[in-house]
C-alpha cells in the first residue's frame, strides 16, 4: 500500500473503500489503524465520538482481516468504518438519549440497523454526539458536552445527529448511522456540508423510541456522497419483526439507480417552503445551485405547495405527543440544572396538550399530504435550502431572528425539514455551496410517495455537476472543547 493510500483513508470513500479491501489493496487492519488514530487527535476538540474503544475497533478489524484472507464471500461494507448515533441501541453501550440522569445506562441489545451494517462486513468505530432527548436543531448536552461544526470552530454542528455529521465531515469515518424526527440527519448533515437522507417511513425498520407505531421518525445515512448514502441504504432497508410498520423488501438496487439520468424532470423550486424567512445568503446560494438540474435537462419551476399552519400541525400533532411518551422517564420538575430548561417546558406543555389538540393536529396532517400529493402530480422533486440558517454559534440557541420568539418557534421556525416526517416521504439533503464565513449549505430534494430511487438519483445528478467531496475542513486547531473523549 502507497503512502499517498495511507494519508487518503480519511476521505476515502466507503463505496471505494469496499472495493479496495475486496480487491486485497487495503486491509482492515490499516483502515482501522488510521481511523483510530484520527479519532484520537481530533476529537478531543471535535467532540463528534461520544463512546470509542480503540482495542476494540483493532481487534474487530483483525477479524475483518482474517475473514477477508480466508476466500470468504464478503459483505458490501467488509472493513468500511461506520459510526452510530448515541441512542442507537447497541448491546453493552451507552443508551442514555443524551441525559445526565441516564449516565450509566447501556442497551441489552442491538438495533436491526446495527445488526445489518455488522453484518455487511462494516467496522464499528464508536457512537456519536446528540442533544439531550434529541429535542432540537444542535448537539450539546449536560453529559457530553457540544460538538464543534468541522469548518468552524466553536460554531453548531446541527443535530440532533450532529455527532454522526461532524465525524463524517472531519474525516472521522466515511459513513454514519442518524435518525430524524424532524430533520435531524438532514439538519446537521446541511450544516456540516455532508449529505443526508431521511427515506420513506418503514423502508428501515426502527425502534429508536418505545412507541412502535411513530410514522414520523426514521434511520438514514449520512456520507460524504451519495453513492455511499445509497451503498447504506441498500443495507439498512428491508422488514424487521422489531419494527410493525416496516416495508416489504423491495427489489431495487439504489447504488445502481443513481446511474440513471434526470433530463425531462419536472422540477418544483421553493424559496421557503411557505414557512417563512430564510436568511438571503442562503436563499441565493440555493436558488444559484437550482441551475444544475436545468444543465440536466430537467424543467425548473418556482412553485410552493399550498399548505398552512404547518408548524403548529407538526408541534401538536407530532413534537409534543412525541415528548410525552417520556413524560415517566425522568422526574422532570426537579431536573433543573442537569437537563436543559427548554425541555422541562417541553414537558409541560406535553401536559397541557388536549385530545382536541392532537385531533385538529392529525387532521391537518391528513390534509397536508392531500395538498402534497396534488402539488407532487405536476412534478418530479421539490427542491428547496435545507435550513434557513447556515451553523451559527455554539453560544445561541436559534438563529438571531427567533431570539424570543415563543418556544415552538425556536426549535422549529429555521427548519425546512419537518414536513417531510409529517409526510412519511423521502428527501435528501446536499451540499449546495459555501458562505462568505466558509459555512456549508445544503439544498433539499423531497419526492413523493414511496419515491426513494428518485430522490438519490437526483441527488447523484446535482452532485456529477457540482461536485462537493474534494473539500475539506481545515485540521482543527482551537482549544479543546468541554466534552472528554471516553475510552
Amino acid at each position: 500500500m502507497t503512502q499517498e493510500m495511507v494519508d487518503d483513508i480519511p476521505w476515502m470513500s466507503a463505496t471505494h473503500m469496499s472495493e479496495k479491501v475486496r480487491q486485497r489493496e487495503l486491509s482492515p487492519v490499516d483502515i482501522a489503524e488510521s481511523m483510530t488514530g484520527r479519532i484520537k487527535d481530533l476529537n478531543p476538540r471535535l467532540n463528534a465520538y461520544v463512546a470509542f474503544d480503540e482495542g476494540q475497533v483493532l481487534q474487530d478489524a483483525h477479524r475483518l482481516e482474517k475473514e477477508a484472507e480466508s476466500g470468504a464471500n464478503l459483505g458490501p461494507l467488509h472493513g468500511v468504518p461506520f459510526s452510530i448515533k448515541e441512542l442507537t441501541a447497541m448491546r453493552g453501550l451507552p443508551a442514555t438519549y443524551g441525559y445526565l440522569p441516564l449516565k450509566n445506562t447501556v442497551a441489552t441489545h442491538d438495533a436491526a440497523v446495527v445488526r445489518r451494517l455488522k453484518a455487511a462486513g462494516g467496522l464499528f468505530l464508536g457512537k456519536t454526539n446528540m442533544p439531550e432527548g434529541g429535542y432540537y436543531g444542535g448537539t450539546d448536552s449536560h453529559l457530553y458536552g457540544a460538538t464543534h461544526n468541522p469548518w468552524k470552530h466553536g460554531y453548531s454542528a446541527g443535530g440532533s445527529s450532529g455527532g454522526g455529521a461532524a465525524a463524517v465531515a472531519a474525516g472521522l469515518g466515511p459513513i454514519a448511522e442518524g435518525s430524524d424526527g424532524a430533520g435531524s440527519v438532514r439538519i446537521p448533515a446541511a450544516m456540516c456540508g455532508v449529505v443526508g437522507m431521511k427515506p420513506t417511513h418503514g423502508l428501515i425498520p426502527q425502534t429508536i423510541l418505545g412507541g412502535r407505531y411513530y410514522s414520523w421518525i426514521y434511520h438514514g445515512p449520512i456520507a460524504r456522497t451519495v453513492a455511499d448514502a445509497a451503498l447504506m441504504l441498500n443495507v439498512m432497508a428491508g422488514p424487521d419483526d422489531e419494527d410493525p410498520t416496516s416495508l416489504p423488501r423491495i427489489d431495487v438496487d439504489f447504488t445502481e439507480e443513481i446511474k440513471k439520468p434526470i433530463a425531462g424532470w419536472r422540477v418544483a423550486w421553493s424559496p421557503d417552503l411557505g414557512l417563512g424567512y430564510v436568511d438571503p445568503e442562503v436563499a441565493a446560494i440555493c436558488g444559484a445551485a437550482m441551475e444544475a438540474f436545468e444543465e440536466l435537462g430537467a424543467i425548473v419551476q418556482e412553485a410552493t405547495p399550498a399548505w398552512e399552519g404547518v408548524q403548529e400541525t407538526m408541534w401538536n400533532g407530532v413534537w409534543l405527543p412525541g415528548f410525552a411518551s417520556q413524560t415517566d422517564l425522568l422526574d422532570w420538575p426537579r431536573l433543573k440544572g442537569q437537563v436543559d430548561d427548554n425541555l422541562i417546558e417541553i414537558m409541560r406543555e406535553c401536559k397541557g396538550l388536549t385530545g382536541v389538540d392532537k385531533g385538529r393536529a392529525d387532521l391537518s396532517r391528513g390534509q397536508m399530504w392531500t395538498t402534497f400529493r396534488e402539488f407532487m402530480s405536476g412534478f418530479d422533486l421539490l427542491v428547496s435550502p435545507t435550513l434557513s440558517s447556515s451553523a451559527f454559534p455554539l453560544d445561541q440557541f436559534t438563529p438571531k431572528w427567533l431570539e424570543g420568539k415563543p418556544l415552538r418557534e425556536q426549535i422549529l421556525g429555521w427548519l425546512l425539514t419537518y414536513p417531510f416526517n409529517m409526510l412519511t416521504t423521502p428527501s435528501i439533503t446536499v451540499p449546495a455551496g459555501f458562505t462568505s464565513q466558509g459555512l456549508p449549505v445544503g439544498l433539499h430534494i423531497a419526492g413523493g410517495f414511496h419515491s426513494d430511487a428518485n430522490v438519490l438519483r437526483a441527488a447523484a445528478a446535482f452532485e456529477s455537476v457540482r461536485p462537493w467531496a474534494q473539500r475539506r475542513p481545515a485540521p482543527i486547531q482551537d482549544e479543546m472543547v468541554s466534552g472528554a473523549l471516553p475510552v
